[in-house]
């Protein structure tokens, strides 16, 4: 394995704060091996350093760069960091790690005093040897750039932090190079992540569905209730949720929230009554569940742009 040279880069001033939330106008994206030094071609590599050592002499803001041939994972064990992945910008708080393949254009700002580790790999070195299961996690860890996020109480942080502590441990000892253990470390810790990966898409795989299955209760319910003008906090009752949290799943899910659900329903039979139903729109309102003509003409007017008489006229109908 051949590590790379890890002479300190001399310090350099951002040009702007805001460098990390998006891409600057430039002739082309920097290209570097690790940040700061110069790529060369069909380079090996097995890396790993502190976020704190190279970040700390940029004023701990990387800027947005690119790789060509090698991955990345940053741990970062304590602190926090805006992250830029190509088009995707987040902030995020450790413990996370952030999965960066090839040719993606990746920036950070940390937060000061940021505890972590930057791992920069060739693919040549994890697949090569008698290691095909550790390959096929391999790929599909670095199938895409993303963001793994762990609670601190949880086993697989502490065990992906004892994993890239002991593997930064392992690289700086005399004869690194020639050593074999720094590899299989590496390897665990691609291992490790990649299983997290998959345990999480699991996880969210099981929620969408049961975000879905929430969403179609609630459709019904408001189909059989919309014109008890039913209050959100009865629909949420029934469906064993807060109200804030039916909000949120509707609106994930539609894009809109839980009344407005409930409003366009019941807009929609009120367009329909008054197009088909020859009955005063008074009349109407009564059996929409309205209390007060009045105060329907204001909802309908509200949420169609017309009156109901204005309505019935456009459509083609009589009052």
């Amino acid at each position: 394995m051949k590590k790379a040279d890890t002479t300190a880069v001399a310090a350099s001033t951002p040009a702007s704060k805001g460098a990390v939330r998006g891409v600057r106008q430039a002739v082309a994206i920097p290209t570097f091996a690790l940040y700061g030094e110069t790529a060369t071609p069909g380079q090996e590599m097995l890396h790993i350093e502190e976020v704190q050592s190279r970040s700390r002499l940029y004023h701990w803001e990387i800027e947005p760069h690119v790789h060509h041939g090698l991955y990345q994972v940053l741990w970062v064990q304590q602190g926090g960091a805006e992250v830029v992945l190509d088009e995707w910008r987040e902030e995020v708080q450790g413990p996370t790690a952030i999965v960066v393949p090839p040719g993606v254009v990746h920036g950070f700002r940390f937060a000061p005093d940021t505890d972590g580790m930057v791992l920069t790999l060739s693919a040549r070195f994890l697949v090569e040897g008698e290691f095909q299961s550790v390959g096929e996690a391999f790929r599909a860890l670095f199938s895409a750039p993303g963001v793994l996020c762990f609670t601190p109480q949880e086993g697989p942080a502490a065990r992906l932090d004892a994993l890239f502590r002991e593997l930064s441990a392992e690289f700086v000892l005399p004869g690194a190079a020639e050593s074999p253990v720094a590899g299989w470390l590496a390897r665990a810790v691609v291992w490790r992540l990649a299983q997290s990966s998959a345990q999480g898409r699991q996880v969210q795989g099981k929620r969408a569905h049961r975000h879905q299955a929430l969403l179609i209760r609630f459709q019904l319910l408001v189909e059989q209730h919309f014109l008890e003008h039913w209050p959100l906090e009865r629909y949420a009752s029934h469906l064993g949720l807060s109200t804030p949290r039916l909000n949120r799943l509707v609106r994930a899910e539609r894009g809109r929230s839980a009344l407005e659900l409930v409003h366009e329903r019941l807009t929609r039979e009120a367009c329909r009554r008054l197009v088909y139903i020859a009955a005063p729109a008074a009349n109407l309102a009564i059996e929409l569940g309205f209390d007060d003509p009045a105060y329907f003409s204001r909802f309908f007017k509200r949420r169609t742009g017309m009156s109901p008489h204005r309505y019935r006229q456009a459509h083609g109908a009589q009052d």
